[in-house]
Order: structure tokens, then C-alpha cells, then sequence
């Protein structure tokens, strides 16, 4: 049985970036672990259960997705350093019990399938949309067929994505930081950019506000759909990626720094709810089963962990 509660945590996104292109970053076997979190210490889950897909084949994978309507999991695939224009990325569909229904459901250079290097996805009504260095690619929701691509000019390392009930959708620069708000006719503009928003990394929908993880900074804030600031809270570690608004208000976030995953509740309270995972990426999360989606971008493996009633 692995374990995933030791080990100090890798480098953030430039050092990963050069691994990559250097070969540093070898494809591995998928795991696919559950976990349970009964009769353990807060700050370290107990494994009670573990189911490995191996030989899967992802390949630095950045998101993990469900989508509610299919109920499957959409895996990002990077393929190769986060920055490059090789036309290789891949998203892969996962059944919530673990195994790969298609590996290459979405797949650059197949057809007319523009994808280099694959990162956040949101799904905004019969449509997915996928942040891609400088581009956001736009798939079919049911059949993966390419709709369009949206380049934003000025963007230099797009990340997370989200959607929001009015049918826009947001996303994240990491490396020129901005925060950029797409329609549903494809137009777009940044309703917040500047020094002043760090490392805008994950990015979460709820109500009137967008939430952001700073990678840079430890701590998330708040902004309108308008730009304008609205609060800031501290976080315990920084090193910040995905970012998951939880029905009860809480938030679930993964740090780099820490190797682990928090719960953050709305009273300010912090809670370690994942340990011992380097490189935990763009967090989802499954609803229906509570279950928290994590993509080890250095370990080729998604873990599902199993959490109590948020």
C-alpha cells in the first residue's frame, strides 16, 4: 500500500517547468486512491482503502473535473513542460471507481484538435472550456469535439477556470496577473489585473464574488465580477493551486508548499483534510459521493479522498 503522508513537497510551476523540459517529469502508472478519514488524526487521513489503475498513462496531469451530468471525472494532461507549444495535451474521462474510459478523450493534434498544454477546466452549460498557456479551448461537453478557441492577447501562463450560473466564465494569468471574464459569444475582457493579485492561481464561483488562490502569497481573496476587491484571508502555507467553494460556505484548497490539502472554514478556522501528497494540483470534487479530486502533476496519479459531510 503507498503511502502519501511523508515527503517533503517539490518546486512550484518555474522549477516544474524546467523538470519538464528537461525529461525530469516520466510518465507513470494512474493511481486511484480512496480514502477515509475515521479514528485519524485531523492533520494526517487514515488509508483504508486503495485502488490502483495501473500503467493508466496520464501524463502530468494539472485538473481533475466531474461532470455532474455524465458523472465521469475529466483529467487534464499537460504531456510535457506547462509552457509548451507542443500540441500534445490530452484530457482523459475516469468512471468515479477508478478506471480510464478513455485515456485520450480529447486529444491535440487528432483532427482538428488544438491542445498543448491543458490545465484548469469549468463546464458552463453544453460546453467545457480549458485554459491552454495563452489560449482557452472550448470542446463539446457529451462528445470532446473541438467548438473553438479563444485567444486572449496579453495572457502569458492562463490556469484555473470557472464557471459561474450566468453562463460566463473566468480565468486565471499566473505568470502576468490578471483575471479575465469570457461570455457566452466568446468576447472577453480582464476585470482585474496587476501586481496587486500576486499569483492569481485557482479560482472559485460563488454568488456575486470570485474567490482566488495566490500561489505566491498565503492567502485567498475575494473580488466582484466587476474587478474590485471585496476581502482577503490568510492561509496557513502558501505554495497555493486548486481551489474548490464548498456548499457550506468552506473552501478546499491545495498547497504545494505543504504537500496537502485544507479545508478552510468560513469562520477562519484551517484544517488539513489530505497529507503527504506532493505536487497536488487543480483540486475538483465530487458532490454526490464526497469525495475530493486531487491530481499529483509529478506522480502521473489522481487520488479521490474520501471526506465527511462538508
Amino acid at each position: 500500500m503507498r503511502s502519501y503522508r511523508s515527503g517533503a513537497a517539490r518546486a512550484a510551476y518555474p522549477a516544474v517547468a524546467f523538470l519538464a523540459a528537461t525529461g525530469a517529469i516520466v510518465s507513470a502508472a494512474c493511481a486511484i486512491l480512496l480514502f477515509a478519514s475515521a479514528g485519524a488524526r485531523a492533520e494526517e487521513p487514515a488509508t483504508l482503502h486503495v485502488f490502483h489503475v495501473a500503467e493508466a498513462g496520464l501524463s502530468v496531469p494539472e485538473s481533475v473535473l466531474r461532470d455532474p451530468e455524465a458523472d465521469v471525472y475529466l483529467v487534464s494532461n499537460i504531456n510535457g513542460a506547462p509552457d509548451a507549444r507542443d500540441g500534445n495535451g490530452f484530457v482523459s474521462r475516469l468512471s468515479p471507481d477508478g478506471k480510464v474510459l478513455a485515456l485520450k478523450w480529447i486529444e491535440g493534434g487528432a483532427g482538428t484538435t488544438l491542445l498543448d498544454a491543458p490545465k484548469g477546466m469549468a463546464i458552463a452549460g453544453g460546453e467545457l472550456y480549458v485554459s491552454d498557456i495563452t489560449n482557452v479551448r472550448v470542446f463539446d461537453r457529451k462528445s470532446g469535439a473541438p467548438i473553438a478557441s479563444i485567444p486572449i492577447p496579453g495572457a502569458v501562463f492562463l490556469n484555473d477556470v470557472c464557471a459561474c450560473g450566468d453562463g460566463s466564465v473566468y480565468v486565471t494569468d499566473w505568470k502576468n496577473p490578471a483575471v479575465y471574464r469570457i461570455l457566452p459569444d466568446r468576447s472577453f475582457r480582464a476585470i482585474a489585473a496587476g501586481e496587486a493579485l500576486g499569483n492569481p492561481n485557482g479560482i472559485a464561483c460563488d454568488g456575486n464574488d470570485l474567490f482566488v488562490a495566490d500561489t505566491g502569497g498565503k492567502r485567498l481573496y475575494s473580488i466582484d465580477k466587476g474587478g474590485k476587491p471585496v476581502r482577503e484571508r490568510p492561509t496557513p502555507v502558501g505554495g497555493l493551486d486548486g481551489l474548490v467553494r464548498l456548499a457550506d460556505g468552506s473552501f478546499l484548497v491545495s498547497s504545494w508548499d505543504a504537500s496537502a490539502v485544507y479545508r478552510l472554514a468560513a469562520d477562519g478556522k484551517a484544517e488539513v483534510v489530505a497529507s503527504g501528497i506532493q505536487s497536488p494540483a487543480d483540486i475538483g470534487f465530487d458532490e454526490k459521493r464526497g469525495l475530493l479530486l486531487v491530481p499529483v502533476f509529478l506522480g502521473d496519479e489522481v487520488l479521490a479522498i474520501r471526506l465527511g459531510k462538508p
